[in-house]
C-alpha cells in the first residue's frame, strides 16, 4: 500500500526547511523559484496527501502558488495555532527543522482544510485595501497630532501632510473601485453586499480581498474563518461566557465598523 506523505514547511525570506513524515526526509531549500521546483522534483516521487505550511504573508505565497499549479493540496495556517500545537507537545526547543517537523506533524494530527490560494488579481486588490488601512491610520495619528500642537510652524506641517494623504486615500478609492469592476465575480458579489445596509464602499472592498470564501462555505464556517463566530467556555456545571477570537482581524473590523452603521439603519441588525 503506497503511504500518502503529510509535508511541514518552515519558511522564512530567504530559506525553507521541509519535514516529509512518511520518508523522515529532511530538506533545507532556498525561498526562490529554483528552491521551489527543487522541493517538486523531491515530491514528485511520493503521493502527498496535505502540504503545509504557515501563514508568512509574501514569503508563503509565492511557494503555495507553485505547489498548487502543481496539483497538490496546500493548507495555510495561522502561525499561532501550531505554536499552541507546539506548546500542548510539550516542545520548548526551537530550531527551523523542527519548526517544520512540528507543522507537519499538525498537518498529520489535525487535517487543516485545504484552500486554494488567492489568485494574482485577488492579492493585488488584497495589497490595495491594506495600503489605503495604513493611509487612513497614518491620517488619523497626524489629526491627532494637529489637535494637540500648539507651534503654529509645526501645525501647518502637519496640516500639509493630512491634505496629501487625503488625497492619497480617495486616488486609492479610486484604484480600488477600478480593480474590482475587473473581475466579473467581483461584480456580481459587489451587486448583492450592495444590498445590505451598512456595507459601504470600504467594507465592500475589504469582503472581497480579503474574505474570497465569501459564498463557498456555509456560515458557520465562514464566521469561524473570520472570528465572529462565539465559541463556549464551559466546564461541568459552570457556563463560562461566550466569546470570539482569532480569524482574520482585518476583516472583523471593517464588520465592526459596519456594524455600528447597520444598528441605526439596517432592521435587522437592529
Amino acid at each position: 500500500m503506497t503511504e500518502h506523505a503529510t509535508v511541514g514547511i518552515d519558511i522564512a525570506k530567504d530559506t525553507f526547511d521541509v519535514y516529509i513524515d512518511s520518508t523522515r526526509q529532511l530538506l533545507h531549500l532556498d525561498n526562490t523559484p529554483e528552491g521551489h521546483q527543487q522541493l517538486l522534483s523531491a515530491l514528485s516521487a511520493i503521493t502527498v496527501k496535505l502540504v503545509v505550511m504557515e501563514a508568512t504573508g509574501r514569503y508563503h505565497s509565492l511557494l503555495a502558488a507553485t505547489l498548487e499549479l502543481a496539483g497538490l493540496p496546500v493548507a495555510v495556517v495561522n502561525p499561532r495555532q501550531v505554536k499552541n500545537f507546539a506548546r500542548a507537545l510539550g516542545t520548548l526547543y526551537k530550531t527551523d527543522p523542527n519548526d517544520a517537523r512540528v507543522i507537519c506533524e499538525f498537518g498529520r494530527r489535525m487535517e487543516p482544510e485545504a484552500r486554494p490560494t488567492p489568485d494574482e488579481q485577488t492579492q493585488r486588490l488584497a495589497g490595495m485595501v491594506t495600503r489605503r488601512r495604513q493611509l487612513v491610520d497614518n491620517r488619523t495619528m497626524e489629526i491627532n497630532r494637529y489637535k494637540s500642537c500648539d507651534d503654529v510652524v509645526v501645525s501647518v506641517g502637519i496640516k500639509r501632510h493630512i491634505d496629501w494623504l487625503t488625497a492619497e486615500i480617495r486616488d486609492a478609492d479610486d484604484d480600488i473601485d477600478r480593480q474590482i469592476k475587473v473581475m466579473p465575480l467581483w461584480r456580481e458579489k459587489a451587486t448583492l453586499l450592495e444590498e445590505v445596509k451598512g456595507i459601504g464602499p470600504t467594507t465592500m472592498a475589504v469582503l472581497l480581498a480579503m474574505l474570497p470564501e465569501l459564498g463557498t462555505l456555509n456560515r458557520h464556517k465562514i464566521s469561524a474563518l473570520v472570528g465572529v463566530c462565539p465559541y463556549a467556555h464551559d466546564s461541568g456545571k459552570m457556563k463560562g461566557k461566550r466569546s470570539i477570537w482569532g480569524g482574520r482581524s482585518a476583516v472583523r473590523s471593517a464588520l465592526y465598523m459596519a456594524t455600528l452603521s447597520a444598528v441605526r439603519y439596517n432592521p435587522t441588525i437592529r
